[in-house]
């Protein structure tokens, strides 16, 4: 009898749990979907969302990080809080970890984006599909180019992000249900990488590093609040949670105007910052010396090549960063990125190869930090909208201004 007590009590928490494994074993059998557009989420979801206090309309927010090659769901609370409800491992990205620049560098984009229902697409070729929205307006005022880029299903990728068909009919069901709640945006966040101190400090010398610490401010917002950050762009920078004092609207390309940050999160993230900051130094020490090698792309489908046997020839999974990377000394990652420079530049000169444009690295407009703090909770949660009618936009849809939220009671 203890046994089986034990055994019910082991299944409903792994119902409960949301994680991963849960989401990565309890496969839909895609031959029975009647409606992928509308198939339910799976009932383990569900009883999860109901334990966390979820509703199961309420709004969510998606984030990405490539070098883990990890994909969250997070969604509202009752509390205007968002938790972590699901987590997918990405089946296929393409290029390597940094921003995408130009059309045809395959490289899967980086940063905030917005994805609306006309983002949604339920007759893509791959299964089911989600426009990221590349480019957003901070791209587009950095000149950067393409289109098309998706989150979806088939497992092959020329710049999306590329998920299981199952996984993906989950994706898209978390979506959908969010806008017949009334959301009417859903914010995307993509980075490199978890944007803890250790991993910053692991790929400080990377070309990337400056725009990767612009978005860690955005990154930062979000764990100190639990909350998606309100996004803008000025003077072609990010800029996070800021009110213009003068009721100025922020100009990608133009100068920015004069602003202010409500001052409970002020405070919360400057004593995220201390934390940060100490965590910064100790890594410091830990990686003298050191630093991360990012595999190209050939070496993380190497990690993973066993796992095509048997399957279609589309199907391409690209394996994690942290699978084929490594640390390694500075003198050594020097060489081998002066090596893989002078391979680039070989390519460059071939008969009608045309040079990619360099990536835009523009300094953040304020540095926050990172690990949690007590905060002030909102009183209510700024993406939870009354349904538009059917006429509406989503721009016409009126949205609270977020400083608004953090004032204390």
């Amino acid at each position: 009898m203890r046994i089986r007590h034990f055994a019910y009590i082991s299944l409903m928490a792994l119902a409960l749990s949301g994680c991963n494994d849960a989401l990565e074993t309890a496969q839909v059998d895609l031959s029975k979907v009647k409606n992928k557009v509308e198939q339910p989420l799976p009932s383990h979801i569900l009883t999860a969302m109901a334990a966390k206090g979820m509703d199961r309309n309420s709004p969510i927010m998606i984030r990405i990080f490539k070098e883990e090659g990890a994909m969250e769901i997070w969604k509202a609370k009752t509390d205007n809080r968002f938790d972590k409800i699901a987590d997918y491992k990405i089946c296929a990205w393409s290029g390597r970890l940094g921003p995408k620049v130009k059309t045809g560098d395959r490289q899967a984009p980086e940063g905030f984006y917005d994805l609306t229902r006309a983002n949604l697409n339920p007759n893509s070729k791959y299964y089911l599909a989600i426009n990221t929205g590349f480019p957003n307006r901070y791209d587009a005022a950095n000149g950067r180019s393409g289109s098309d880029l998706m989150i979806h299903g088939a497992c092959s990728s020329s710049g999306c992000y590329s998920m299981t068909d199952q996984q993906v009919l989950e994706i898209y069901a978390f979506a959908r249900d969010a806008f017949k709640g009334g959301q009417s945006t859903v914010q995307l966040q993509a980075f490199p990488f978890r944007m803890t101190a250790e991993n910053m400090v692991k790929h400080r010398l990377d070309s990337s590093y400056d725009f990767w610490k612009m978005l860690k401010v955005g990154y930062d917002n979000f764990e100190v609040t639990k909350r998606p950050p309100e996004v803008n762009v000025c003077e072609k920078k990010y800029v996070f949670n800021q009110q213009a004092t003068d009721g100025s609207a922020f100009n990608a390309a133009g100068k920015c105007p004069a602003m202010s940050t409500p001052p409970a999160l002020t405070a919360a993230l400057a004593s995220y910052g201390k934390t940060y900051d100490a965590d910064y130094a100790k890594a410091m020490g830990k990686f003298d010396g050191m630093a991360w090698y990012d595999p190209t792309e050939a070496e993380r489908k190497a990690v993973v090549a066993k796992t095509r046997k048997g399957r279609e020839l589309a199907y391409a999974p690209t394996g994690t960063s942290l699978e084929a990377g490594r640390m390694v000394k500075v003198a050594e990652l020097e060489d081998l990125m002066a090596k893989r420079t002078a391979q680039g530049l070989a390519a460059k000169s071939a008969p009608g190869a045309t040079p990619p444009a360099a990536p835009a690295q523009p300094q953040a407009v304020a540095v926050a930090a990172a690990t949690p703090a007590v905060v002030p909770v909102p009183i209510q949660n700024p993406l939870a909208f009354t349904a538009p009618e059917p006429q509406e936009t989503a721009e016409a849809t009126a949205k609270k201004p977020f400083w608004k939220f953090w004032a204390r009671n």
